[in-house]
């Protein structure tokens, strides 16, 4: 019985919501930030092979077709660019003691869950922009082709003791089947 205090309410828990991809009990890795100047140059080197075709072709043709086409692609290019620095930051991946967590995307949130037991082989790979970068990217790679997992914009020495740590623990888990 109370004496007309008010009696505090229980702590409200947050239920799990299935389509909220992002658990926030896990210590989320992130991705460099290094890897935004990367895409952005890759955009830069398609934009300028497009919107010089059709500047070319608009100065050529003088039709305003090829105006508004430069225009779209413009547009199309700030769009972009602010699209490919959310999305490098949503970017990330967590090592749990049975399986790997890698969530991506914006509008389409991802999440892949691959256990340790079911990996196959692990691959690092960086490309020359990658290099530049002194960036590397992680692919894990399973049976069932969907459930391969990517981890972009990893530095090499983190790219690689990801790699070693991950085999290690899918040799580990799969002696056990």
């Amino acid at each position: 019985m109370t004496d007309g205090a008010p009696v505090p309410a229980a702590p409200a828990t947050r239920p799990l919501d299935p389509l909220e991809p992002w658990p926030d009990t896990v210590d989320w890795q992130p991705v460099s930030r290094d890897l935004i100047w990367v895409e952005l140059l890759r955009l830069a080197i398609l934009m300028v092979v497009l919107l010089g075709g059709v500047g070319i072709a608009w100065a050529l043709s003088g039709h305003w077709t090829f105006g508004l086409a430069f225009g779209l692609l413009a547009l199309f290019t700030l769009l972009r660019v602010v699209t490919i620095v959310r999305a490098v930051r949503a970017w990330g991946y967590a090592e749990r003691d049975h399986d790997l967590l890698v969530r991506h995307g914006l509008l389409v949130r991802r999440l892949s869950i691959v256990p340790y037991a079911r990996m196959q082989f692990v691959d690092v790979s960086a490309g020359p922009l990658e290099r530049a970068f002194d960036l590397a990217n992680v692919q894990l790679h399973t049976a069932a082709a969907a459930s391969d997992a990517k981890v972009p914009g990893l530095r090499p020495a983190e790219a690689s003791r990801l790699r070693d740590r991950l085999t290690a623990l899918g040799e580990d888990r799969a002696e056990g089947l």
